[in-house]
């Protein structure tokens, strides 16, 4: 009985110190970033983390809700990204009416994320939401789970990067017989802030009606089950292990899809006011760039770019490897690892058939194809372009079911 009793207690002071020192990096990180006079780097560390810990407890997944829908039916994850949008979008109007009072001059916000509008978009959107399915995962839903173990993330966003390459090097093409003749459509412009908010609701309320009506048709008679953890209470030796104890009972339990997509708005917002809102591919571009030019390849003259926001491609910026953007982005790994660990859910998932890393590098490339065409993936040329009253942010929307819908039937055939 003693030595069970020993090993019990190995066991939590072993899991206790994984736990503080993540804790330690994060918050020891911030300390430096700040002492160090990188503040916005530090404010864009600790919204990466928190975006990390709040997708990894809510499973707040872009991909899931396009795949799920379509394949199963279901409309959890839907639900949530739809409150989430309704909250970013009254929080952008607040900081926009502030920002261009009177919209009718058509001059939006630079920082928002509105952009050129057309086929190109739609095109961008498709082919994001093909590879997002195949993968497995978005952007952002790939480095969050790169932080919970996912070999096949890894691949995926390595894949993201190899799109990312090509787009850079045929974006001319795009430009010359595209992109260069659309124009960015911003609603308020149009009909004034209310209205646009006025469309926006009701945009957002008929995709709500329609998702809920083939929810019922589908799975009527079908019930989810519900899908428990185990878990091992264990009794704590000391007063560490009793707040840790504590903690984990939140941190332990999985969180509403609609309590990720508020966190997730209010983020948005926060970034939004002092900066820009979400958007993680232009780093990633950034960094696929650096990457290449290693084997002296130099990076592309890309037209028409500095006039262009949201996840615009980055290719020097300050000559640093350590941007605010990459703190949000290894943020996001951080913040996930962390949450996944203190959660006790942190493994190491080796994908068991080669297929499956064929699968993430294919589906990868193709989505980070399509996120640099359309200057952003699920996060930033979709979660903040519609909040953005951006009518690109739909148009992507629907690209990203076309393509979701594409995959799902390859699925479907290929399982």
């Amino acid at each position: 009985m003693q030595n069970i009793t020993d090993i019990n207690r190995f066991k939590i002071n072993n899991y206790s110190f994984w736990v503080w020192s993540a804790i330690i990096f994060i918050v020891g990180l911030v300390v430096i970033l700040s002492v160090t006079d990188q503040s916005i780097a530090a404010i864009y560390w600790l919204v990466g983390v928190t975006f990390g810990v709040t997708v990894q407890r809510s499973r707040f997944c872009f991909t899931s809700a396009f795949r799920d829908f379509f394949l199963l039916g279901q409309t959890r994850m839907i639900k949530g990204i739809l409150v989430g949008l309704a909250v970013s979008s009254v929080g952008f109007v607040m900081i926009m009416s502030t920002v261009a009072p009177n919209p009718g001059f058509g001059a939006f916000p630079s920082d928002a994320h509105v952009l050129p509008v057309g086929l190109s978009t739609l095109i961008a959107g498709t082919l994001f939401g093909i590879g997002m399915v195949l993968a497995g995962g978005c952007v952002s839903g790939s480095l969050y789970r790169m932080g919970e173990g996912y070999v096949g993330s890894w691949v995926a966003i390595l894949g993201v990067m190899v799109g990312l390459f090509l787009l850079n090097n045929t974006w001319n093409w795009w430009w010359d017989n595209l992109i260069s003749q659309e124009i960015a459509v911003w609603i308020p412009a149009e009909i004034s802030y209310t209205g646009a908010l006025l469309v926006t609701a009701i945009g957002l309320l008929v995709v709500l009606y329609v998702a809920l009506v083939r929810e019922r048709r589908v799975t009527a008679g079908f019930v989810m089950p519900e899908i428990k953890r185990l878990t091992v209470e264990e009794t704590p030796t000391n007063t560490t292990d009793e707040i840790i104890g504590n903690l984990r009972g939140i941190f332990r339990k999985e969180w509403s899809p609609i309590v990720g997509g508020i966190i997730l708005a209010i983020l948005n917002i926060i970034l939004f006011i002092r900066f820009q809102p979400l958007g993680v591919v232009g780093e990633i571009s950034r960094w696929s760039t650096s990457f290449i030019s290693l084997f002296g390849v130099s990076p592309v003259d890309l037209k028409g770019m500095d006039g262009l926001g949201a996840c615009a491609a980055v290719v020097v910026e300050g000559g640093s490897w350590f941007t605010k953007t990459f703190f949000l982005n290894v943020g996001i790994v951080a913040g996930a690892a962390a949450s996944a660990i203190f959660a006790r859910e942190f493994k190491l998932r080796i994908p068991r058939s080669p297929v499956r890393y064929l699968q993430s590098i294919v589906g990868g490339t193709i989505m980070g194809y399509g996120a640099g065409l359309g200057l952003g993936c699920t996060l930033g040329a979709f979660f903040s372009a519609v909040p953005s009253l951006a009518l690109n942010g739909w148009v992507y929307a629907l690209g990203l079911a076309i393509g979701s819908y594409i995959s799902v039937q390859w699925i479907k055939r290929f399982p």
